[in-house]
């Protein structure tokens, strides 16, 4: 049997149901579902050895709903064996400090893997903090391009494979590009942020409701990669020029302003909206070196989310790397497992010892 291990669980309640759900039609995400998919990945995970898990409190109902099902689980005396599950005391902010907070905590209390429920913005703040961490990657929502929308109980099982070491790290984990942005002059000089998918140059001044919604306020676009079956701002690349996550470089596109002259791609840049955009150029985005960000004014935005408002004197410049997290893959940890029985095997030994 595996020796014991634990995971962090890192459950956004604050994502599905941002401005996007008014601006376009992506589906919103309810509380209940959240909690259910936790107690599905819990079964995942505890069926194949994980011994503990650590998660965070909210004002939302996600934990108290949790709470619940735990509650019921050991009243009915179920048979499928769930991991240990303990709150990690932290104040609560209703904000992304909560996340930092917690994947801290998780880091501190040695963690071994962090699953993360959330869009494209929960993941990069994990990812931020999360160091050589492996994290295994849920969707909550239909307009995400970084995290797998997947069944929670599958991706537990694979989880556990991946970490317990039944499944070898080269086959269980993929390393992930990023891009990192940092200003080296002017009032915002030291700042720097990192993107999973997309860094935005936005013709809108003001960071406002964060997201991007419209064709027309996209100067420049830099991509990790880019699917031509993705949804949101990548899938602009995808349609012209797809780059897979596993390929060495990135793509930087520039679009044309109202009256100028452009190449037209049509995309889903949002859940049931279909828009055209006129693209000036598409160049390859190499790994390594900076580029300079050339603009004066404007916003820029993070996976979607406008985060910084330019400032008079401010300079950024651009990178792209293979610094972004580790993360679990499901089909190929899964695949693997069935060609050798992994799953009978390592769910035999747990049931021998419980």
């Amino acid at each position: 049997m595996p020796a014991p291990f634990t995971v962090g669980v890192i459950a956004n309640p604050a994502s599905g149901r941002d401005i996007r759900r008014l601006t376009s039609y992506a589906s919103v995400f309810p509380t209940s579902e959240k909690a259910n998919m936790v107690v599905r990945l819990l079964a995942g995970l505890g069926a194949l050895g994980v011994d503990r898990v650590l998660t965070l409190r909210d004002r939302t109902g996600v934990a108290a709903l949790l709470l619940r099902a735990l509650d019921t689980h050991a009243a009915v005396g179920a048979q499928q064996r769930w991991p240990v599950v303990d709150f990690i005391d932290l104040p609560i902010t209703d904000s992304v400090a909560d996340t930092h907070a917690g994947v801290a905590a998780m880091l501190r209390a040695g963690v071994e893997l962090i699953a993360v429920l959330g869009g494209d913005g929960t993941h990069r703040a994990v990812a931020a903090h999360c160091g050589r961490v492996p994290l295994l990657t849920l969707s909550t929502g239909t307009n995400n391009a970084f995290p797998d929308l997947r069944e929670a109980t599958v991706a537990g099982l694979a989880g556990a494979l991946a970490t317990s070491g039944a499944v070898p790290a080269e086959v269980a984990f993929t390393r992930n590009k990023r891009l990192v942005v940092r200003c080296v002059a002017g009032p915002n000089r030291g700042r720097s942020e990192i993107a999973l998918v997309d860094v935005c140059v936005s013709r809108q001044r003001f960071v406002g409701a964060r997201a991007i919604s419209e064709p027309s306020d996209i100067e420049t676009l830099f991509l990790t990669f880019a699917s031509p079956d993705g949804i949101g701002l990548s899938s602009i690349g995808g349609a012209w020029a797809p780059v897979e996550r596993t390929a060495a470089h990135g793509l930087h596109l520039r679009f044309a302003r109202h009256g100028e002259s452009g190449v037209p791609l049509v995309a889903p840049i949002a859940p049931g909206r279909v828009e055209r955009v006129l693209m000036r150029t598409c160049e390859r985005f190499e790994v390594g070196g900076w580029m300079p960000l050339e603009t004066e004014r404007g916003t820029l935005a993070f996976d979607g989310e406008r985060e910084i408002e330019l400032e008079r004197g401010d300079q950024y410049e651009i990178s792209l790397d293979w610094d972004g997290p580790l993360t679990v893959d499901v089909e190929r940890t899964l695949r693997y497992s069935a060609s050798r029985q992994l799953v009978r095997e390592v769910a035999n030994g747990v049931a021998q010892h419980t």
